[in-house]
């Protein structure tokens, strides 16, 4: 299993890594929000725990939607 990290820039707004935190990990807006802050502060935050290619799927989703938004954030995933 791998978890989906998202990784603190300090260009990306904080509403659209809400956005994506809702959209993608299939979180309500109160948990896309402590997730955001959580990466905010600390510098990273996991979205969720999925199997290998599913993480990998999610991870290229959220990057290629940030990069057509044009903000820099970043996804990686992370063996658990």
């Amino acid at each position: 299993m791998y978890q989906v990290v998202l990784l603190n820039d300090d260009y990306t707004p904080m509403e659209f890594v809400v956005a994506v935190i809702q959209e993608y990990f299939n979180k309500d807006r109160e948990t896309a929000t402590q997730i955001m802050l959580k990466v905010h502060r600390d510098g990273k935050g996991m979205c969720g725990v999925y199997p290998k290619d599913i993480a990998g799927t999610k991870v290229e989703l959220v990057l290629t939607h940030a990069r057509k938004a044009g903000h820099p954030l970043q996804c990686v995933m992370e063996e658990a």
